[in-house]
């Protein structure tokens, strides 16, 4: 099992949770507005009057198949949208309950 972190633009997490559908990644917890800065490029989405933009971002854990799926998939529409900014991680599971 693999926990994924994804943080995005907001504009882009409608199409995150469409991938999740796709792929039957069920379980996820979201937070819709948050703030942040890319450690690269890009400008800052901080919600205010100088930076308005926001980010969104989710947690989710899956069988290892599905996660690097989705981590490929994510790869994928970052590049198709490199200004809006995403970002993933992913880290195995060693228990649940």
């Amino acid at each position: 099992m693999k926990a994924v972190f994804m943080s995005c633009n907001q504009s882009m997490y409608d199409e995150v949770l469409n991938i999740m559908e796709e792929l039957g990644i069920r379980g996820f917890t979201g937070w819709e507005e948050l703030i942040g800065r890319g450690s690269n490029e890009g400008e800052p989405h901080l919600g205010n009057h100088a930076w308005p933009s926001m980010n969104s971002a989710l947690i989710s854990v899956a069988e290892d198949e599905k996660a690097a799926e989705f981590l490929a998939r994510l790869r994928k529409l970052d590049e198709e949208n490199q200004e809006q900014g995403l970002r993933a991680f992913a880290w195995e599971v060693t228990s649940m309950i």
